[in-house]
């Protein structure tokens, strides 16, 4: 009787694991097709609204009057992509050395616990708290917005993002790479440069896409610092159109050609992230 009272529970307690592990796997399920459902809504509405207001004068024309009959968005287009990539030029050297320090030589010292403290908080800091900050240092002191405040505000996103990244991805690397190179007689610099950064490129070039993404959406940092534009500039020292502010303008107002250039906007700076990610993802995945 003991060896079957024993079987019973036993059998009791496996299925009693079978229902909360079939209720867990439902539960997760339903999370996830929760939040797929409101991703895919989101994109079918960009799509469509985008694709509406997409056209060749979009590329070719500047940023209209209100009910205006022809208009684009080709400053707007020319202002972020110039902002985006001077900022990821800036930042993403700043950020790959300083992760390399905390990887490579801070992990014990006091400046290393302050960077990554520091690092820390600049991650988790809203971007309006940098447009103010770059603001108050550079805009109000040279009493002018300019494209270049705009460089500076997006460059201090993406350092903190590129450090991280870096920092985690060599933290990955086993320490008998580099006890190997070091036995061989192979300098800490070499060891650094040739092999484990190397091996980790994936990763870091991962953390600068996502440091791209995230300063192609930014609006409250723009706003305080390189304004916005109607006109055509290419002179970083004047005021200078991006496509979040102009997105953030057109798509608050009451006017179908400014609301329509809005989503066309969205649509762009949608589809540039996505191909950024799939171009990274097909040319360096094989590459470690």
């Amino acid at each position: 009787m003991s060896a079957l009272s024993f079987d019973a529970g036993r059998l009791a307690a496996h299925r009693r694991r079978k229902r909360i592990n079939a209720l867990a796997l439902s539960l997760s399920l339903a999370a996830m097709a929760f939040g797929i459902f409101w991703l895919l809504w989101i994109l079918f509405e960009t799509v469509r609204l985008g694709l509406d207001g997409l056209g060749l004068q979009v590329f070719t024309e500047m940023t209209p009057a209100p009910q205006a009959e022809v208009g684009g968005l080709a400053n707007a287009i020319y202002g972020s992509f110039l902002m985006v990539l001077l900022a990821t030029l800036i930042g993403t050297p700043i950020g790959v050395m300083a992760g390399i320090y905390l990887a490579e030589y801070g992990q014990r010292t006091w400046l290393g616990r302050v960077t990554q403290f520091i690092n820390d908080i600049l991650l988790s800091a809203p971007s309006i708290v940098i447009g103010l900050f770059i603001y108050s240092a550079v805009v109000a002191r040279f009493k002018s917005f300019s494209g270049w405040a705009g460089v500076l505000a997006l460059s201090l996103i993406v350092i903190p993002v590129v450090i991280r990244q870096t920092e985690n991805m060599l933290n990955l690397v086993p320490h008998a790479m580099r006890e190997a190179a070091y036995a061989l007689g192979t300098p800490k610099w070499k060891v650094i440069l040739s092999i484990t950064l190397k091996s980790v490129r994936a990763g870091v070039l991962t953390g600068v896409l996502l440091a791209v993404a995230r300063i192609s959406g930014e609006t409250a940092p723009l706003l305080f610092t390189a304004l916005s534009n109607q006109f055509w500039t290419a002179d970083l020292s004047q005021p200078m159109a991006s496509l979040p502010v102009t997105i953030f303008k057109f798509a608050m107002s009451p006017y179908e050609n400014w609301q329509k250039l809005a989503w066309a906007g969205v649509f762009l700076i949608t589809l540039g992230v996505l191909a950024l990610n799939i171009v990274a993802r097909v040319f360096f995945r094989n590459k470690h």
